[in-house]
């Protein structure tokens, strides 16, 4: 159908405008100058939120913006009604705001041109469509972000009129764990290989998979977790994992704990809303824990580990206690515990 390949084309444009831009006016990626194009329509969006309509993780957002407020063009600040969220605005007036500027206006001008060929009518037809095909597209970008690739059963429930959330995951080799802002349900779960039991009740996720499949079905047991952010969560991980990444921005953490370790270990933390525990026994090879800039962390290091590091600095030993620089106990942190054998450490902020 010729008006599906128009369609089409749009996006593919779409994508080539914004590398052909970010190369134009020297920029490091075309994402930089793609979240630049969403804060100068909407304004203002949250940290959170920005990572959606990017379909990025948090990390890899927050690193385009640390790349943008290093030269000036973004500012990011607390929101004065919710100290969790960060809003980020676009910085106007700066060095490279006057060769951005003119890049957004070129095409403006020429969508103008384009329009005036029509009558009113028309263009509130096209107005119509135009809305229309949006809220369908972002539909299913959400829905394309909470179901990967790949075969496997879907489970989730309703959110009704839960307070709080807590999920329980035993015996799982591979786990993502992520947030969303738009889903509706409480939590949307995916998985691929073999298929746990799944259970909700009363807000309380259990994901099980059988003890008796660890030595057969290995890496198979793999599974994709999304949690609706409306909510706190408990979040506890049991009996190990070969591979867990949590990417938990924009939620509101109550707690997280893993039990049993794992081989790798990748954890992105929220902006805290009061003292948050986060606990990590067992062993891994490599253990990652990273929070936002400026959020304060005590810190209790149990066990062994070749090399731990901690906002920069190395230190060796067991039992040991640190704060970050600028500790202040009556303010939002987390305290971590991390009772481990692993290779290697880190507790560091974006």
């Amino acid at each position: 159908m010729a008006l599906k390949r128009e369609l089409r084309k749009i996006n593919g444009f779409g994508a080539s405008f914004f590398r052909v831009a970010a190369t134009q006016i020297g920029m490091a990626a075309d994402t930089d100058i793609q979240v630049m194009d969403i804060l100068d329509l909407a304004g203002e969006v949250s940290a959170g939120q920005l990572a959606d309509l990017m379909g990025m993780t948090t990390g890899a957002t927050a690193r385009i913006l640390n790349r943008l407020e290093e030269v000036g063009l973004v500012r990011r600040e607390r929101d004065p009604n919710d100290g969790r969220r960060v809003i980020v605005r676009l910085e106007r007036g700066k060095d490279k705001m006057p060769k951005i500027g003119p890049i957004f206006d070129s095409l403006g001008n020429a969508w103008e041109e384009l329009a005036s060929d029509y009558d009113d009518e028309q263009i509130a037809f096209l107005l119509s469509f135009l809305t229309r095909l949006n809220e369908m597209t972002r539909k299913n970008f959400i829905r394309l972000q909470e179901a990967p690739s790949g075969e496997g059963k879907i489970f989730s429930a309703p959110l009704e009129d839960l307070s709080s959330g807590r999920l329980v995951v035993s015996s799982c080799a591979g786990l993502t764990l992520r947030t969303s802002e738009e889903m509706v349900e409480l939590y949307q779960a995916r998985f691929e290989g073999s298929v746990p039991n799944v259970a909700d009740k009363d807000g309380v996720v259990t994901i099980r998979y059988p003890r008796r499949l660890s030595g057969l079905s290995g890496g198979q047991r793999q599974a994709v977790v999304t949690l609706r952010r409306a909510i706190p969560w408990q979040v506890v991980i049991q009996g190990g994992g070969s591979d867990v990444t949590a990417e938990l921005g924009g939620l509101d953490l109550a707690s997280f704990e893993i039990k049993g370790g794992g081989s790798r270990i990748h954890l992105e933390l929220p902006v805290p809303s009061g003292v948050i525990p986060i606990r990590i026994s067992g062993g891994g090879s490599e253990i990652l824990v990273r929070r936002p800039a400026g959020v304060a962390v005590q810190m209790h290091l149990k066990g062994w580990g070749s090399a731990f590091f901690f906002d920069g600095q190395t230190h060796m030993g067991n039992n040991g206690w640190l704060r970050s620089a600028g500790f202040e106990p009556t303010a939002p942190y987390y305290d971590i515990e991390v009772t481990s054998s692993g290779s290697m450490v880190t507790i560091t902020s974006d």
